[in-house]
């Protein structure tokens, strides 16, 4: 507790500017609700921002982004559980940029405290920061948010709707309202004659919406039950519509080469070679970019290549090493946060065994499937957008600025998206394709980068290196001192999507690190912001990506250094902090039959990672195949408090942790004369089907509040799999890729 009150007293990044704002707001306006960006049209109901009823039925509004986690079907699902309908027999829109969308939850991880034991107190204040994002314009799908920012949201809009509905049937039948029920679509009188809501439509839309207490849980028919993805039948047959997917009326197509050096533009170029070729219709100097406008993509790709361009000098460190000694300097300035420091970290008991040890951790590429790509049509008084995008009021508040606009006459259409894992936050790539439009006004244009470019110019995961002492006496941990340097992604990374300087200690740095529910009486954990070089932003599981790692491979060393059985060790220290985390441990203990000895030729590693709400544990399976080491099996169970999807919810944490492993064999961001040398998937590679392990996945409902879904599966899957080979070789990895140490069948 008295770690937790040294903490408390200092500022945070965005928490400490949320509470600012909200008292500058005022209480009146945080208790408004934001305007609601639907009108009421003939024929149409418009009932709250998210539901409208007309003459073809229900059509709910889920604004978070759809990148393959399920979050269209769950929010209409949560929407219809309390709206009566059957989420299959209605559509389901992404809906426009709005305040009234905005993420109610994703703030709230900023406020200091460790999550997993935050009071009653502590968890009404991180609500209260969380409707902070409306007056900041969050509309974004990040953070392992949507079902915490939807859970309760969305069931009050379903409820407000089913009730302003039975209020107009009640006016048309001369009946009160708590005489009518709802079932199917279907207000239902008392003589059980069936009014469908579409009938009501026209009365429904002159009422005042009605508030509406919430089912409780016993009355529940699709929380908690698999419901099927409403996006699969489209996706399957090739008619959903990602962003590259996008076609009007007279469209064009653009291609675009930025400087391979970061924060820098061209001194020139000449365009000679592209001018003639075949379909070129423009080239356009973009300032410190070039782009050709064609009749098809690929031509504009090859005409855009044949421009020759000198770019201006990298201003930062021109190679990896360089960079990374440019991180382990930031050792030698003060510390940026100190968020955990219990007990005493410098006196150790007499006869203590220290482990001291140094991890290093590469720059990673999102490489989503889908290229970043996006369409504009600027009009001279209004801009229209289509881009698979995570934050729709953003790219609106960025164009606008670029088209010298009011940001209502920029209308942003969010399509599905082909992988996110928060690249498409940024609106780097939005903003090149309103740049392109502008100098071709009336003509929309389709921007696609190719996968050279998309590579060459991510908003990477930082690289990041910390360094370890800790110590075991008589088979307990005593202590854990941890130092880690990285370049910050709230700092940059929040700071470009919020338009905001950052300051104050950034806890966002050091999660999943200092924060993991394990009960060491000594233990320090220190953030040290690296000097921005390389572009860095959010990936899946922003910090927790690398501190998963640092963490729980210092607990394994100090495991074996005791002389203990990994898991059992981990299972020790949770149990005496926080039994969920502990019944994670036990349950992935279980279905893995772990016993703690594994035969000749095979290895077995555990991990266990808090992070976004959740405790995931994970057991991973290596086996010897003739000097090749292949992944067999792994484990997963997760603890989310409450689980709205059990089936979608399962493919979350299986989907993270093959993203973990993918970038734990192969990723590598690395930098040569200034550039990245890595320029398509042969660079940088990710597991296929055929080698990747059997998996099971066992979801938890111990924890009293809900946790994320789509991020918390990836932490834990790289020390598990690096545990696993040091159970195999004996080998510690100490730094990632593991393919440049092991010989992996993969």
């Amino acid at each position: 507790m008295a770690s937790l009150k040294k903490i408390a007293r200092r500022s945070f990044l965005i928490g400490s500017a949320a509470i600012v704002g909200g008292v500058a707001f005022g209480t009146y306006k945080y208790h408004q609700p934001a305007p609601n960006p639907l009108e009421q049209e003939d024929g149409r109901a418009v009932l709250n921002p998210f539901v409208f009823v007309d003459q073809s039925g229900v059509t709910l509004i889920a604004p978070r982004a759809e990148m393959g986690q399920g979050v269209k079907s769950a929010w209409a699902s949560l929407i219809a559980e309390e709206l009566d309908v059957d989420p299959a027999k209605v559509t389901v829109l992404h809906g426009p940029a709005a305040k009234a969308y905005y993420n109610s939850a994703m703030m709230s991880e900023a406020l200091p405290g460790r999550g997993y034991d935050a009071s009653d107190f502590q968890h009404s204040l991180g609500e209260i920061v969380g409707h902070m994002s409306k007056f900041l314009d969050l509309q974004v799908t990040g953070g392992s948010s949507s079902m915490r920012d939807g859970f309760e949201r969305m069931r009050h809009a379903g409820a407000s709707a089913r009730e302003t509905l039975k209020q107009a049937a009640a006016d048309q039948l001369g009946v009160s309202r708590d005489q009518l029920t709802t079932e199917d679509g279907h207000v239902i009188d008392p003589d059980g004659a069936r009014l469908p809501y579409s009938a009501l439509a026209d009365a429904a839309a002159s009422l005042a919406p009605i508030e509406a207490d919430l089912r409780p849980a016993s009355e529940w028919r699709l929380i908690g039950k698999d419901v099927p993805r409403i996006d699969m039948v489209a996706k399957s047959t090739g008619t959903a519509e990602f962003g590259v997917d996008v076609r009007l009326p007279g469209m064009k197509f653009a291609a675009i080469r930025q400087s391979p050096h970061f924060g820098v533009g061209k001194t020139a170029f000449d365009a000679s070679a592209a001018e003639g070729m075949a379909g070129v219709e423009r080239i356009l100097d973009l300032g410190d970019a070039v782009a050709v406008v064609a009749s098809n993509t690929w031509l504009a790709q090859q005409a855009v290549d044949a421009i020759d361009v000198t770019w201006e000098k990298a201003p930062y460190p021109e190679t990896t090493e360089a960079i990374f000694d440019e991180i382990a300097r930031s050792f030698d300035a003060a510390p940026n946060s100190t968020m955990r420091d219990d007990g005493d970290v410098d006196a150790l008991p007499e006869g203590a065994t220290v482990i001291e040890a140094e991890y290093r951790l590469p720059y990673l590429a999102h490489a989503t499937m889908e290229p970043m790509n996006a369409t504009a049509l600027y009009s001279g008084d209004s801009l229209q957008i289509w881009a698979p995008n995570q934050g729709p009021t953003i790219v609106q508040k960025n164009a606008a600025a670029l088209a010298g606009l009011d940001t209502d006459a920029v209308e942003v259409n969010t399509t599905y998206l082909g992988g996110g894992f928060g690249r498409r936050i940024e609106t780097d790539y939005t903003d090149r394709a309103v740049q392109i439009a502008l100098q071709m006004p009336d003509t929309p244009v389709q921007l696609t980068w190719s996968r050279e470019e998309d590579m060459a110019h991510d908003v990477y995961r930082p690289g990041a290196v910390a360094r370890y002492r800790a110590a075991v006496k008589d088979g307990k941990a005593v202590m854990v001192h941890g130092k880690i340097a990285a370049q910050s992604a709230t700092v940059e990374g929040a700071g470009r999507m919020l338009g905001l300087p950052m300051s104050g200690p950034d806890k966002g740095h050091v999660d999943a690190a200092f924060n993991q529910p394990l009960a060491i009486p000594n233990f320090r954990v220190e953030g040290y912001l690296a000097t921005p070089m390389l572009p860095v932003g959010f990936w899946r599981s922003v910090g927790a990506s690398f501190n998963g790692f640092f963490s729980d491979s210092i607990i394994d060393e100090m495991a074996h250094a005791a002389g203990r059985d990994p898991l059992e060790f981990r299972l020790e220290l949770a149990r005496a902090e926080w039994d969920p985390a502990a019944k994670v441990l036990e349950t992935v203990r279980d279905m893995s039959g772990w016993t703690g000895r594994t035969p000749d030729g095979i290895g077995r590693g555990v991990a266990m990672a808090y992070s976004f709400g959740t405790p995931v544990a994970q057991v991973i399976e290596v086996a010897d195949e003739e000097g090749q080491i292949r992944m067999t099996n792994a484990w997963i169970a997760a603890d989310l408090g409450r689980v709205i999807d059990p089936k979608n919810t399962r493919a979350q944490m299986f989907g993270g942790m093959v993203y973990g492993l993918s970038a734990a064999c192969f990723g590598e961001i690395t930098i040569d004369r200034g550039a990245v040398e890595q320029e398509n998937f042969p660079d940088y590679d990710a597991l296929r089907m055929h080698t990747m392990p059997r998996v099971e996945v066992t979801l938890l409902e111990n924890q009293p509040r809900m946790g994320g879904a789509g991020e918390p599966g990836t932490p834990p899957a790289a020390p598990a799999l690096a545990n696993a080979l040091f159970d195999l070789t004996g080998k510690r990895a100490r730094q990632l890729p593991l393919m440049h140490e092991f010989d992996l069948l993969v």
